[in-house]
């Protein structure tokens, strides 16, 4: 009977790490390079002193390792540590012999047996490690795990991360810190992890909220999309205006595409709830994909204030600008054009 393979996520899987509870060996495969790279960094940091790190860390690269050098480094005891730790980077570019072998097939062999004070790394970005024989062996042998770094998408994926690893840090985030540090940054994990570790450092009562992010990140905890949507979701112009204003005074850090982006996300979302025959919170939080309850209650707030008619009309609206923006068909200023569509939206 085929072994299922082992799920971790990359928090688990550090948290794991952190606490100096080690796999004999891991396959670290994907697109996403940064939970690669932050996992291996973080085995080796655990693992090894410094001083550890000279007689006990072997780097191998992908494309000029020797699969056999890698694994008669993994049968070497350790020298004055615990543990030996061999890592094997950009191993999707380990060549293939002449004969079309898949090198990678030869560490099936010591997966079945692997050396219980080694700890070796395999790190293969931009796919999936294609060696049956080697991850069939890692199964059965239960010596190892396979973690698959996938990019992480926007929205209810993004969300949940951010949420995720603010609490791995021992912090609490609330709804609306969480939306701003999604919208401001994006996907770009790097500096996600980077900010969140620096507001949990920053943090005196372990709750990371949207005015230390204000402070700390520089993204306005008045002046932002979120406050546009939810300005937008009351039928408030005055103070729709006021965040487009601040918008076109600091057009480097809200950019229109941007904003018509997170718009047409907002109303597409309200537009679903609107039309939904079931809008409990938790019916409409699986119809829009997303883990907050706080912008739940946004969609539905907004459709109070908007028809479903309404809402039909401000997706077109939203299309137009989104296109004229671009220099089609208009040659007007970004923000008199964000501007035009707000009051457009107001009056739908």
């Amino acid at each position: 009977m085929a072994v299922k393979r082992e799920t971790v996520t990359f928090t688990a899987l550090s948290k794991e790490v952190k606490s100096s509870k080690f796999r004999n060996i891991y396959v670290l495969q994907g697109e996403e390079p940064y939970f690669i790279d932050r996992l291996q960094q973080l085995i080796i940091e655990t693992a090894l002193t410094e001083d550890q790190c000279d007689f006990n860390l072997s780097l191998f690269y992908g494309n000029t390792a020797n699969v056999r050098e890698v694994i008669s480094a993994c049968q070497q005891y350790p020298a004055f540590s615990q543990y030996k730790v061999v890592v094997v980077r950009e191993a999707q570019l380990i060549p293939k012999q002449p004969d079309h072998k898949n090198d990678l097939d030869l560490f099936a062999s010591y997966a079945e047996k692997p050396l219980s004070s080694t700890i070796l790394v395999i790190c293969h970005k931009g796919g999936v490690l294609k060696s049956k024989p080697f991850t069939d062996a890692l199964k059965s042998a239960n010596s190892g795990v396979v973690f698959s770094s996938n990019r992480v998408h926007e929205g209810r994926e993004l969300e949940t991360m951010i949420v995720s690893y603010a609490n791995s840090l021992g912090c609490n985030i609330d709804g609306k810190a969480t939306s701003m540090l999604a919208d401001h940054i994006g996907t770009d994990i790097s500096r996600q992890f980077s900010e969140l570790d620096k507001l949990a450092i920053l943090s005196e009562d372990n709750n990371i909220t949207p005015l230390l992010i204000e402070r700390n990140v520089g993204i306005s905890k008045d002046f932002n999309n979120f406050e546009l949507e939810d300005a937008l979701a009351r039928r408030d112009a005055a103070k729709a205006f006021r965040i487009v204003d601040y918008f076109e005074r600091n057009p480097k850090n809200n950019p229109t595409v941007q904003v018509i982006a997170m718009l047409f996300s907002f109303f597409s979302s309200t537009l679903i709830a609107s039309t939904s025959p079931n809008k409990s919170p938790e019916a409409v939080m699986a119809l829009v994909g997303t883990s907050s309850t706080w912008r739940v209650r946004k969609f539905l707030d907004a459709t109070r204030m908007y028809n479903t008619r309404s809402l039909v009309n401000i997706i077109a609206y939203l299309r137009e600008c989104d296109t004229r923006s671009k220099g089609i068909g208009s040659r007007q200023d970004q923000y008199a054009l964000l501007k035009e569509l707000i009051y457009k939206m107001l009056h739908a």
